[in-house]
C-alpha cells in the first residue's frame, strides 16, 4: 500500500471542530503530490453512521477535486482538509443519487461562503441539465443573502462551468489528464432509447508521478480493464451479492416483489464481486487495489478479519485495502 492515512475532525475546548488535514505537511506545499482520499465508503440507497455515500477526493497542498458527491461530500471534504476555495472540479461518474445526492450541498454551500474561484463539472450526458436545476434552486437562497438591506446578491452560476464527458474523452486539467471509458453500469439493448441517453462512466486520472483508476459503479468490463492497464492504484467498488441481496429483502419487504426483483438483476449485474476485482486488476497489472463502494456495508466480519482482501488475492498478488471513510492513499 502506498501508506493510507486517516483524516478527520478534532474538537477545540470550546466545542468546535477544527479539520485534520489527510495531506502530511511536509506535503502541503507539494503541488505534484496527490492523494486520493476515500471520503464516502458506502454505495447506497441504505445509510449508515460508519459510512457516508460515494465520494472521494483528490487533493494536493492547494488544490481539490471532488470525484463523485454522495450525501455527505462537503462534510467529509472539509474533515480532510480541503476548503471551498481550493476545489478545482467536481468529476461525477453517473446519475444515481447516492452518487449526486451531497452536490446541491457543495454548491450551496461554497455560494454562502462567497467563494466565486473557477469550479468545473464533468459528468456524463445529462449532468449540464441537473446542475441548471440544481442552480435554479438555490437562487432564492442566493436573493436572500445574510438578509441585510442593500446587499447586492451573487449569481449561483457565477464561476461554474460544466463539461459533459462521454466514453473515449480525454480531458487535460489542472496539469493532470483525465481519460474517460463508458462502464457496465447499465445493461440497455443497444442503441434502444436507454442505452443512447444514458452513460455511467470510469476515469483514469494520469497525475504527475501516479495513475489512478476509479471504476465508479460498473459490473465486469473490458472497457474498465482497458482503462485500468499499468495503472499505479485502482480505486474499484465492491459488492458482497449474497450479503447485499439479502440485505436489501430484508431492509425493505415494503417494496414490490417485481421491484426487488429488478434489484437483484442490478445488483448482481451491474457490480463488481471481490474475484472480479481481482481478475481485473491482475489482467490490468494495477500496482494497488484500494475497494470502496462497499454495496450495503458489507459484511463486517468480512471487513475486519480480511475475508474480501483474501479473496481478492486469489486472483491479484498486490496490495489490497477496504477502505474507510477518510483513508488516503
Amino acid at each position: 500500500m502506498l501508506g493510507a492515512t486517516s483524516s478527520g475532525v478534532s474538537a477545540r475546548q470550546d466545542g468546535s471542530v477544527v479539520a485534520t488535514p489527510a495531506v502530511r505537511a511536509d506535503q502541503a506545499g507539494n503541488s505534484n503530490h496527490y492523494r486520493w482520499i476515500t471520503l464516502g465508503t458506502m454505495g447506497g440507497p441504505r445509510l449508515s453512521l460508519d459510512r457516508a455515500q460515494p465520494a472521494n477526493l483528490l487533493l494536493n497542498g492547494t488544490q481539490a477535486h471532488l470525484i463523485d458527491a454522495g450525501d455527505g461530500a462537503a462534510t467529509e471534504a472539509f474533515a480532510a482538509g480541503a476548503q471551498f476555495q481550493m476545489l478545482r472540479s467536481i468529476w461525477i461518474s453517473h446519475i444515481h443519487f447516492d452518487h449526486i445526492g451531497g452536490l446541491s450541498a457543495v454548491l450551496g454551500l461554497r455560494l454562502q461562503v462567497r467563494t466565486m474561484t473557477p469550479l468545473t463539472i464533468f459528468g456524463p450526458p445529462g449532468i449540464k441539465g441537473i446542475v441548471d436545476d440544481l442552480i435554479a434552486a438555490m437562487r432564492p437562497s442566493a436573493e436572500l443573502g445574510y438578509g441585510v438591506p442593500g446587499e447586492v446578491p451573487l449569481d449561483p452560476a457565477a464561476g461554474i462551468k460544466v463539461v459533459e464527458v462521454n466514453d473515449g474523452s480525454v480531458v487535460n486539467f489542472d496539469g493532470f489528464t483525465v481519460k474517460v471509458a463508458r462502464n457496465c453500469h447499465c445493461s440497455f439493448p443497444p442503441g434502444s432509447a436507454g442505452d443512447l441517453k444514458f452513460r455511467s462512466l470510469s476515469f483514469r486520472f494520469d497525475l504527475p508521478g501516479r495513475s489512478i483508476v476509479y471504476t465508479g459503479d460498473t459490473g465486469p468490463c473490458d472497457s474498465v480493464e482497458r482503462l485500468a492497464q499499468g495503472a499505479d492504484l485502482l480505486v474499484t467498488e465492491l459488492i458482497d451479492i449474497e450479503d447485499t441481496v439479502n440485505k436489501m429483502r430484508l431492509w425493505y419487504p415494503d417494496i414490490p416483489a417485481s421491484e426487488l426483483d429488478k434489484m437483484e438483476e442490478h445488483l448482481r449485474t451491474h457490480h463488481l464481486t471481490t474475484a472480479e476485482i481481482g481478475r481485473m486488476a491482475a489482467s490490468a497489472h494495477v500496482g494497488e487495489v484500494v475497494a470502496t463502494h462497499i454495496a450495503g456495508g458489507g459484511n463486517a466480519k468480512a471487513i475486519a478479519d480480511g475475508g474480501y482482501v483474501a479473496e481478492i488475492h486469489r486472483f491479484y498478488n498486490g496490495p489490497v485495502t477496504v477502505a474507510k471513510d477518510g483513508e488516503a492513499f
